[in-house]
């Protein structure tokens, strides 16, 4: 398991149909070491404290491994707002993971990088934004469908991450996974 990618951005206003709205969903990829506080990375916003950020949502993590059904659904949907490959960050994500999917994690899993702790603390819901996002309104849905939820993280020990750094996953207690969570409040 490593970190692919670290990614940042800055809350912007943008028009969602006929909606101006403040969203921080286009992060972009960073490089070399970016400091890990205990409310986020250095140098990231969120638009809508209320959903996003905080001790418990401060890093926004993304599985490589659905890249290639979010491809295809994007070619099926005929949208054309990314190059292949999906570009780092499409989804928000403040690190691109490779090696951990969501059935792979619980809730109080510790992800221990060389130079933080970061704590799984809840799968992340989709809004109106991630479509817009996307490029196409069902994407939502099919977040939902899929369960290609990814994780929100509380930081344990702050410091750095860079993209490269090997994951090692220290299990927590194991009584709460994380897609069987995304389902479960998706469905209520």
């Amino acid at each position: 398991m490593r970190v692919l990618q670290v990614c940042t951005g800055h809350a912007q206003e943008v028009t969602i149909g006929s909606r101006r709205v403040l969203t921080a969903a286009a992060k972009r990829p960073r490089s070399g070491a970016v400091e890990v506080r205990a409310l986020g990375l250095e140098g990231d916003e969120q638009a809508d404290p209320t959903v996003h950020g905080g001790r418990t949502k401060a890093v926004y993590a993304y599985p490589s491994e659905h890249h290639a059904f979010w491809r295809t659904v994007r070619a099926q949907a005929r949208v054309s707002l990314w190059d292949e490959p999906v570009p780092p960050g499409l989804f928000g994500e403040n690190l691109l993971l490779q090696g951990i999917t969501e059935d792979g994690l619980w809730i109080g899993d510790r992800l221990q990088l060389p130079g933080c702790v970061l704590a799984v603390s809840e799968p992340r819901f989709p809004c109106f934004k991630f479509g817009a996002a996307m490029g196409f309104a069902q994407a939502a849905r099919l977040m939902v469908q899929s369960g290609f939820c990814g994780a929100y993280l509380g930081v344990i020990e702050p410091g750095t991450v860079c993209a490269g750094d090997a994951i090692e996953l220290v299990a927590g207690p194991r009584e709460v996974n994380l897609r069987e969570l995304f389902r479960s409040r998706a469905r209520a």
